[in-house]
């Protein structure tokens, strides 16, 4: 994986300000910390970071290739896992390759098909693709939003990189949010909507859409979308259907040139991932696959369980390491330097995030930085599957606004009472909600009920998925680590959004469908296994510390985060031994400790990055 940048200006020789370009570029330099590239013609500046896993000698990029008389430059932050196919097919049409590495089959591609390219892809990317001779850019994003691409653009300049501080570091670009960014912040966040780049004039390139820029003008098209139409296959044909899918796009998830491992929870997702790569490392004489599953020191001895979290990971790793025989790493740490780890995730992301549900993976890439460069994680499954509590929670089901930000009043209480008049939370917050609901491609002749479960599967997967590919993509390339999520492989997911909710939980358990195609690839007893989330320290040293962080600020006349909240609502809740935030505010792991974390996050936010508020 990669971190690209670029720089478009129709009336400026931008061969005269190549230190723009490199300080843009370098931005990313944890993204990619094995190499860096520029290129600069007299009106596209198109940067690159590094991160070698295929062909490390012969990659380098920015990647220019002459075809007759055009000439053409890309920018790529991915990997293709059709790259194979897709390369044969080129050189049946005559094509020749120097490299070994899937930039160049795109590269070749683009330059044999142009934008049609884009239906022939099969992995996670976002790239900038330069036609010399037409003097215009194409911008792309996979169909899911894995890897992610943010832009800018303001007349006949457009700015771009994989994330917002690459733009933030243009000088022209100055770091403002208005009250829509806010709203973002304070009443939607940690989510995002769709498209949004928090600042002003930032945007987000949508996933499964493509962006011309030309001297005509910017354009944006969508390539991908999920479609309704009728399941064709029972329970049993679903079940094969599924599993042969899953196989295929795991194997393809397993080519690389760099050490890889897995995430391991001991949960469903997870061990399926898991099994897959341990039988194809055994079938290829690869040796023992290494796993990896993160905790946090004294959590047996505070955890409680809930409807959230019904068990501990920590049994259900070792029954999978022993059934598998890998070779596993635990690792786990301590609140101090979970809280710590706030202000690295902040940097991450550009932007607050899910607090320390954020800064554990960060950690916990970290240390598997240490002994590999790529890792397989299990992310999506539950958005594609409808595995979350609010799927088959009724109160949830009837909510008219997101199922997992429940408690938007509660939050809107704690804001200053002529902030909230400015940014109107509620009011945002609903219309964003009714936009997701007016996406939906409906189906005719569903139910009621069944309409229902298809706009909870969209809203799921067009706007909570996204969270988590996000925190996953910042808090592992901040660290030069490769995450790939073979759920997220789009045949799989246009597969399965298409499974009537009655298959989908087959045998009256959630991801029931999922269960029956891991048949035989898992133990029984971890095919039954209660759902348990991405695990989070339980320790009351963590809600003290930031607790105690959030009091400082709230000392801190200078703080910006002040004129925002109310100030003494917020040392109430700081203050008192009670915690009036026991269920998730957000997601499954959002209570109490991470509200505080998050409100400190924002304060770093907007000190460190100097928001002006316009």
């Amino acid at each position: 994986m990669c971190g690209i940048t670029g720089w478009i200006d129709w009336r400026k020789d931008l061969t005269g300000y190549p230190s723009i370009l490199e300080n843009m570029t370098e931005t990313l330099h944890l993204r990619g910390p094995d190499a860096s590239g520029t290129w600069i013609s007299q009106h596209c500046a198109l940067g690159h970071r590094r991160l070698s896993v295929m062909d490390p000698e012969n990659g380098a990029q920015p990647m220019v290739r002459k075809q007759g008389d055009y000439t053409y430059t890309i920018v790529y932050n991915g990997e293709l896992y059709n790259a194979p196919e897709l390369k044969k097919e080129l050189e049946i049409r005559g094509h020749h390759f120097r490299t070994t590495c899937d930039t160049e089959v795109l590269l070749v591609a683009f330059i044999e098909w142009g934008k049609a390219c884009i239906d022939r892809l099969n992995g996670i990317f976002a790239f900038a693709a330069w036609n010399d001779q037409e003097q215009s850019l194409l911008l792309v994003r996979d169909r899911l939003g894995v890897k992610p691409l943010f832009y800018s653009h303001q007349d006949s300049v457009l700015l771009f990189g994989s994330e917002p501080k690459a733009i933030l570091a243009h000088p022209d670009f100055k770091a403002e949010v208005g009250a829509e960014g806010f709203a973002e912040i304070f009443a939607v966040g940690p989510a995002r909507t769709p498209g949004h780049g928090i600042y002003r004039n930032m945007s987000e390139l949508k996933p499964g859409h493509f962006a011309i820029f030309d001297r005509n003008g910017f354009s944006i098209r969508t390539y991908w979308k999920l479609e309704s139409h009728q399941h064709p296959d029972d329970i049993a044909g679903t079940a094969a259907q599924v599993q042969q899918l899953l196989r295929d796009t795991s194997e393809r998830q397993l080519v690389s040139d760099v050490p890889i491992c897995t995430l391991l929870s001991g949960g469903l997702d997870s061990s399926a991932l898991t099994a897959l790569a341990a039988g194809h490392y055994k079938e290829s004489g690869k040796g023992p696959l290494h796993t990896f599953s993160v905790d946090y020191k004294d959590n047996d001895k505070h955890f409680k369980a809930n409807i959230f979290q019904p068990n501990s990971d920590a049994p259900w790793i070792k029954r999978m390491t022993d059934h598998l025989g890998t070779e596993h790493h635990y690792i786990e740490f301590d609140t101090p330097e979970l809280v710590e780890s706030l202000k690295a995730a902040v940097l991450a992301r550009d932007t607050p995030g899910m607090a320390d549900v954020d800064g554990s993976l960060y950690l916990f890439c970290r240390e598997i930085k240490k002994e590999a460069t790529v890792a397989i994680s299990g992310e999506a499954a539950d958005e594609i599957f409808g595995g979350y509590p609010w799927f088959h929670n009724e109160e949830a089901l009837e909510a008219n606004t997101f199922p997992w930000s429940l408690k938007l009043a509660n939050r809107v209480d704690l804001l200053a009472p002529d902030f909230v008049d400015w940014i109107k939370p509620v009011e945002y917050v609903n219309n964003r909600y009714q936009q997701a609901l007016s996406e939906v491609p409906r189906l005719a002749g569903e139910t009621k009920a069944q309409n229902r479960m298809r706009e909870m599967s969209y809203l799921n997967i067009t706007r909570f998925m996204p969270t988590l590919l996000d925190r996953k993509d910042r808090m592992s390339m901040a660290v030069g680590l490769e995450v790939r999520v073979p759920f997220c492989d789009h045949r799989l997911v246009e597969y399965v959004w298409n499974i009537p909710w009655e298959i989908k939980t087959s045998g009256d358990r959630e991801k029931g469908i999922l269960r029956k195609a891991l048949r035989g690839v898992l133990p029984e007893d971890v095919l039954t296994r209660k759902k348990s989330p991405y695990p989070k320290t339980h320790n009351p040293n963590y809600l003290t510390a930031v607790r105690k962080w959030v009091l400082e600020i709230l000392d801190d006349p200078s703080s910006p985060l002040l004129p925002f909240i109310d100030v003494k609502k917020i040392r109430a809740l700081a203050s008192s031994e009670s915690n009036d935030f026991d269920l998730p505010w957000f997601g499954q792991l959002m209570t109490g400790p991470q509200l505080f974390a998050y409100l400190a996050q924002v304060d770093m936010w907007l000190r460190t990055y100097k928001i002006s508020i316009r």
